[in-house]
């Protein structure tokens, strides 16, 4: 294993070690999270999902870091997101099950109250199907746009803060990727599965999990990176 990796794995695992040992940070973290969900939320994705966005760049470029990455304006989207994730997973939670009341199947609410069973799968399934389609794409969307911002003011902070060009950077984004890639492979193939899992925890390790995900986010992203690459060799 090259010398960076494991020092990249040292400090991750150094990182996170302190929740899984000391019963006192584990606690205060559960606490915390359930008097400030959205504070947490901004905070767990902000660092985790922009550790995925670093091992993604690994696996594009084979450094962790590089000049105008801009690890900042990263963790900053990525904080933002998890604001609206948390929202979402609040929002569709509790509205699934609602809808699936309201065309007949009464027991839903009650059901992801209960023990794990193949009816709780079912609703946890519906959650995760209903709010993939509707709000990650969307979420994808608005990445995809701050990502290629972010390119554009190489990496830096106050320069990220200037006004998006929305419209210009729609045009520029590479939809064939977009669309073949991560809508129509990893949202029904790995979001769906993974978030039907999600929806299977505890309410206060679901957003941690969902923010565990986005490690995997980031190497996604970086597939999809190589993959066009390949593509775009294949067409020349």
């Amino acid at each position: 294993m090259p010398r960076k990796d494991a020092l990249f794995i040292f400090l991750l695992i150094l990182f996170l070690s302190p929740f899984f040992v000391f019963p006192s940070v584990s606690q205060f973290y559960l606490r915390f999270n359930a008097e400030h969900g959205l504070i947490i939320s901004f905070i767990k994705f902000a660092i985790l999902a922009t550790v995925g966005e670093v091992i993604g760049l690994r696996i594009r470029k084979g450094n962790y870091l590089e000049k105008g990455f801009g690890i900042l304006p990263r963790a900053l989207v990525w904080g933002i997101l998890g604001l609206t994730i948390k929202m979402a997973f609040v929002i569709f939670s509790v509205g699934t099950p609602a809808f699936l009341a309201y065309i007949g199947f009464e027991k839903a609410p009650q059901i992801m109250q209960n023990e794990l069973s193949w009816a709780k799968v079912g609703v946890a399934f519906s959650i995760s199907l209903t709010m993939n389609l509707i709000y990650a794409p969307v979420m994808m969307t608005l990445h995809k746009i701050t990502d290629l911002h972010i390119i554009q003011t190489q990496g830096n902070l106050i320069a990220f803060l200037k006004p998006i060009a929305i419209r210009k950077i729609m045009t520029n984004i590479n939809w064939d990727t977009m669309w073949n890639f991560v809508f129509k492979r990893t949202i029904p193939l790995f979001w769906i599965p993974a978030h039907t899992i999600t929806f299977l925890l505890a309410e206060d390790l679901q957003v941690l999990f969902a923010a565990l995900l986005g490690i995997a986010l980031g190497v996604l992203l970086a597939v999809a990176d190589l993959t066009n690459q390949k593509l775009k060799h294949i067409n020349t």
